[in-house]
């Protein structure tokens, strides 16, 4: 079980994200800095936090934003229409799909149309080396460097053992994300050592795309066939639907936990540990910075997770499944009322 001194040994706390090295002061003189912002569903904390450390630091930028309005599909018509025109110094990109279609794989062939010519800093992709961002965390060898947003899997699997212990862990996830494929496998090895099951559950495909279709019965199915908790990978499509998810698991007495702090706050889950997605954006920017005020190559910069880790606790769905954590865990969670 996961004691508080081994939660707070592994970085439980709000905390800062970390800066990726010296950052030179404040540009002063000439234009400001062209980024482009790549979002996946609209506007979250994660851009929140990033643009805030730009002004914060008081670094000029212009932003120019556009929405591929969860269709990974639409970024390179997106990127045919403002890169010649707008002329951005820097992509930011949400999620693992926004990320590949902009960058690619790194062992993609050289005549395949990936960006290579602008650097690229991601947010919110859970497993960088799994889906071949970059070969290893220290340096991705080329254009891209990011923040990456998931608390180790094994740390995730020890705190929801720690609040409920369990013999079958359901999971949904989008079988097109290789991102979810890696942090299941993980699962499975983690649980194989404690005598677990994981039940592993994709979504529908429509096509190429994953879809929101049936994901009701899903749970129910998941529930019926003795899942004790439903674990909400970091997932981004999943992520978009989880107003879906979080009632019906709430109906039929699953308790959630969330790899994400969103499904805590807005979909309805029990209980996380997390990176926060403001803190996140505040890392991704700082890489971002140091590309473009201090020159560095992105390649030179390491690709990092926020340091510290947030466990958020939905004391009101606790009270609607009757599952409450245990006392000695309200001393160091963030409780959402």
């Amino acid at each position: 079980m996961m004691d508080r001194r081994s939660l707070l040994s592994l970085g439980l706390g709000a905390g800062a994200a970390s800066l990726a090295g010296p950052l030179a002061r404040a540009q002063t003189s000439g234009g400001p800095y062209r980024i482009l912002m790549l979002t996946y569903r609209g506007d979250t904390d994660v851009e929140r936090g990033f643009r805030d450390y730009f002004a914060a630091n008081e670094i000029k930028v212009e932003f120019i934003t556009r929405d591929v309005e969860r269709d990974p599909a639409k970024v390179k018509p997106i990127l045919a229409e403002v890169l010649p025109t707008f002329k951005p110094e820097l992509i930011y990109t949400y999620g693992t799909p926004n990320t590949l279609a902009v960058a690619g794989p790194y062992d993609a062939p050289p005549t395949a149309s990936f960006v290579r010519d602008i650097p690229v800093v991601f947010a919110l992709v859970a497993a960088p080396v799994q889906v071949k961002i970059a070969p290893s965390l220290a340096s991705s060898g080329r254009n891209v460097t990011g923040a990456v947003h998931v608390v180790p899997t094994d740390v995730q699997m020890r705190a929801m053992q720690s609040y409920k212990a369990f013999k079958k862990v359901g999971v949904i996830f989008s079988p097109n994300e290789n991102n979810s494929l890696a942090i299941i496998e993980e699962m499975k090895a983690f649980c194989a050592g404690i005598g677990a099951t994981v039940m592993a559950q994709p979504l529908n495909m429509d096509g190429n795309r994953p879809t929101a279709d049936g994901v009701e019965n899903l749970v129910r199915d998941l529930r019926a066939k003795g899942a004790d908790w439903l674990y909400l990978p970091a997932d981004t499509f999943l992520a978009s639907i989880f107003n879906r998810v979080g009632p019906v698991a709430l109906s039929v007495g699953l308790p959630t936990f969330g790899a994400t702090e969103f499904f805590m706050r807005e979909g309805q889950g029990l209980v996380g540990l997390v990176s926060r997605f403001y803190s996140v954006g505040q890392l991704a920017a700082s890489k971002a910075a140091a590309i473009l005020v201090n020159h560095r190559p992105p390649q030179d910069i390491p690709i990092e997770t926020v340091k510290r880790f947030t466990l958020i606790i939905n004391l009101k769905v606790a009270k609607e499944l009757g599952i409450y954590p245990p006392i000695a865990m309200l001393n160091y969670a963030e409780v959402v009322t």
